[in-house]
């Protein structure tokens, strides 16, 4: 992790010390457990946009998609009696849809990105009103109710927790001498053993805390998996270095022979893709699919981005930093809930940190810009 990552982390770990202080229910095992819970859908949503800010671009349909897609999803389920299966694959199928198709349009007939998602954030809004005429549909089908309540057995847990700190054992070093073996510099050998030694800790943490509760939340293992899965598309294949490269500068990729378009397009087929993986979650988690689910999620994936480390200019930004932003932003949701401070907060704090955030990094970009 970078500096902005590492100050992204200690803000949280204020966050938490002071509304633990402020509220004696903040820091228990359960309260965390349904905080992690209700950050997946945020997190899920902040990886697929990551890629679409990285690639120069901001898709504001995303919560729409989740409502869109959780109808979709609900009705399968409900109204035409499909078994899980069929329901989740043509829930995500969908999803991928709407994904491409404004992808396509942002790439094959150059609308502006901003102008494409938000006419897709109103269309799908209303979309959603039509099929599920602005009705509630419940969804009772047990598969679907364990992907967002369901819990893992301890056992579960403390095996993940060995295996991921076997992961980051591995990776920092494997990481240490591939540098070495190019000839890069690296940090002394103990700044490594520290870091692996503190990553390890918050693992072991994590799984402590939620097997004080009732396991892991299902949820958090769709964020796990697809955080590992999207960190290594944008960092160790082509695919991802041309997304980065697409971002810092568009006309410099053009001319090194990037398939622009192609890759534009299934950038926005990702966040739609995981709009929909969000969705089967969120519609899980409430047992049915409402005309208000979704409502400012994009919102929420945007500022998480932000927050955790992505410029709105494009070409920089990590789907490390985006789940730790999520997981400030879902941190705030859920402390000032317990203090009882009415909706409007939520807003007016969320809103002041983004603008703080795009400010810090436009300073940041200005100072190396002067250097």
């Amino acid at each position: 992790m970078d500096a902005r990552a590492y100050t992204m982390v200690g803000a949280l770990i204020l966050i938490w010390l002071l509304f633990g202080l402020l509220n004696d229910t903040f820091l228990t095992p359960r309260n965390l457990s349904n905080l992690f819970t209700q950050m997946s859908v945020t997190a899920i949503l902040a990886i697929g946009m990551v890629l679409v800010i990285v690639a120069g671009h901001i898709d504001l349909s995303v919560g729409s998609i989740v409502g869109l897609t959780g109808g979709i999803a609900a009705i399968l389920s409900n109204w035409w009696g499909m078994p899980a299966g069929v329901v989740i694959l043509g829930t995500l199928v969908a999803g991928a849809i709407l994904g491409i198709f404004q992808g396509w349009l942002v790439a094959y007939k150059a609308v502006p990105a901003f102008i494409v998602t938000l006419g897709g954030m109103l269309v799908f809004r209303g979309a959603l009103m039509g099929v599920t005429k602005s009705t509630t549909i419940s969804v009772s089908d047990p598969v679907l109710a364990l992907m967002g309540n369901a819990y893992f057995a301890k056992g579960f847990g403390l095996i993940l927790a060995v295996l991921a700190i076997a992961a980051i054992v591995w990776s920092t070093f494997s990481r240490r001498r591939s540098q070495l073996k190019y000839g890069f510099g690296v940090q002394p050998l103990g700044v490594d053993i520290l870091k692996a030694a503190g990553y390890s800790l918050l693992v072991v943490l994590f799984v402590l805390v939620v097997n004080s509760y009732k396991g892991i939340p299902f949820p958090i293992i769709f964020v796990i998996v697809l955080a590992f899965l999207f960190s290594f598309i944008a960092t160790r294949t082509t695919f991802g270095r041309h997304i980065y490269a697409l971002g810092g500068n568009v006309e410099a990729a053009r001319l090194s022979g990037i398939n622009i378009k192609k890759k534009t397009m299934t950038v926005f087929m990702f966040s739609g893709l995981l709009a929909a993986i969000a969705s089967i979650v969120l519609t899980s988690r409430l047992s049915s699919a409402t005309i208000s689910a979704g409502n400012m999620a994009e919102m929420d994936a945007i500022a998480a981005c932000v927050i955790g480390g992505t410029s709105l200019m494009g070409g920089s930004g990590k789907v490390s930093g985006a789940i730790i932003g999520a997981l400030v932003m879902t941190s705030l949701d859920n402390g000032m809930s317990l203090m009882g401070l009415e909706s409007f907060w939520q807003y007016v704090v969320k809103g002041s940190i983004l603008v703080f955030a795009v400010w810090l990094d436009i300073s940041n970009r200005n100072k190396k810009a002067a250097k």
